[in-house]
């Protein structure tokens, strides 16, 4: 009782009025434990003498932790031998893992570091600055980096899908659009996709994707049969450069879209349904035929289109040379679409990258989420039809200098 106070009115005062009182009660509890703790751990009180003694105190270490009452400040008693350890801090541990990983999860499903640091602040009652979120983010480096950097064990990858998106990142000042290039294979061992590849470049240059190519073949990409792309000029001479003796598929979903951006709206429909009629024919011939006689019929109306019906649809067919229960997963970059939306729908979050780093960092972490969960499914193709089917023309590949 203070000052004549009932009790409901003094509890009243210390819970509600007073911030520190729970506070300091619960610091006082909690250092009531750490001392129990220790006269357990050494079967003795502080200057008992026993035979029963395991060893001696020899004083304490400051040490925080932070509660929903708030920090508290607590001296963790030592023992000479150093072989004392809480079970209190032990499950303080656990919990402080378990709210750095959110707080990375957080950030990798695409939140920005300021929202994180609010967010944090109304679920645990600690405000984290903007810098301790980056950093606690920042730790996630070195494992997306082993991750990036791992071996490859399948002992081949007969297909290989590759893509490109950009992103905005702040470099030097200037917000700037960067390339994220992606790169997935078929395992030849189990018929599953893989993540094989990801890299954050300036331009999506030619350089840009040889560096790319070198850094698989050294991890261990081998028995690459079909590379699927999309057209760009400087990914297709990488692709012959690096990958010699391997087919090139050029993503018809890519060259339709093309097509129907070079005609009027009125005309797409037409045009669309000339393209299915392609690239439905069963072989090469066929399907060259079909585009030669559409390609007459545009001529005069549309030259562009009939150009692109004689000269560029060849690049769209090579996945005819392979089994004809692939042909509908290899003729596009469709198999990466699942993965470039989730990218899309995390980065649109984020809008501008702090910086390169943060950007690979995010895409990195949703790619091998990605890739495990390939892993783990269903299998996306049998590849033993590939290998019995196709077995005489899978020569081995001469690899570029």
């Amino acid at each position: 009782m203070v000052d004549g106070m009932g009790q409901r009115e003094w509890l009243q005062a210390a819970l509600l009025d007073d911030p520190e009182f729970l506070r300091g009660l619960v610091e006082r509890a909690v250092q009531s434990i750490l001392d129990e703790e220790m006269t357990a751990h050494l079967g003795a009180e502080r200057y008992e003498r026993s035979g029963e003694r395991r060893g001696y105190r020899n004083g304490y270490k400051p040490r925080t932790l932070t509660t929903r009452v708030g920090t508290l400040e607590l001296a963790v008693p030592q023992d000479r031998d150093g072989t004392f350890s809480t079970e209190l801090f032990s499950r303080y541990q656990r919990t402080e893992q378990a709210l750095v990983l959110t707080l990375m999860e957080m950030y990798v499903q695409g939140v920005s570091t300021r929202k994180v640091a609010t967010i944090t602040e109304q679920l645990c009652g600690v405000r984290f600055s903007k810098s301790q979120v980056s950093a606690l983010a920042g730790r996630l480096d070195s494992e997306l980096a082993a991750w990036r950097e791992r071996t490859l064990t399948a002992s081949g990858y007969p297909y290989v899908w590759v893509d490109a998106r950009y992103e905005h990142v702040r470099v030097d000042g200037r917000v700037v659009s960067q390339g994220v290039l992606l790169v997935s294979g078929l395992r030849g061992d189990d018929g599953r996709r893989e993540i094989l590849g990801v890299a954050v470049a300036d331009t999506e240059s030619e350089a840009s994707y040889q560096e790319l190519f070198r850094s698989l073949k050294a991890r261990g990409l081998t028995g690459v049969r079909l590379v699927v792309s999309d057209d760009h000029a400087g990914l297709r001479q990488a692709i012959h450069r690096h990958f010699q003796g391997a087919g090139w598929q050029r993503c018809q979903v890519h060259v339709t879209r093309n097509l129907l951006g070079q005609v009027a709206k009125a005309k797409r429909a037409e045009v669309a349904a000339g393209l299915r009629e392609v690239f439905a024919a069963p072989t090469r011939t066929q399907a060259l035929a079909v585009a030669r006689r559409l390609a007459g019929q545009w001529r005069t109306s549309h030259p562009r289109v009939a150009d692109v019906l004689e000269e560029e649809l060849e690049d769209c067919l090579s996945c005819l040379a392979f089994p004809s229960e692939h042909q509908l997963r290899i003729r596009t970059t469709n198999s990466m679409e699942r993965l470039s939306q989730e990218l899309k729908r995390r980065t649109r979050v984020v809008r501008i990258f702090p910086n390169r780093e943060a950007c690979l960092r995010l895409v990195t972490a949703l790619a091998a989420e990605q890739s495990d969960e390939w892993g783990s499914g269903r299998r996306y193709l049998d590849v033993t039809l590939l290998t019995e089917v196709h077995h005489e023309m899978l020569l081995p590949l001469a690899a570029a200098d």
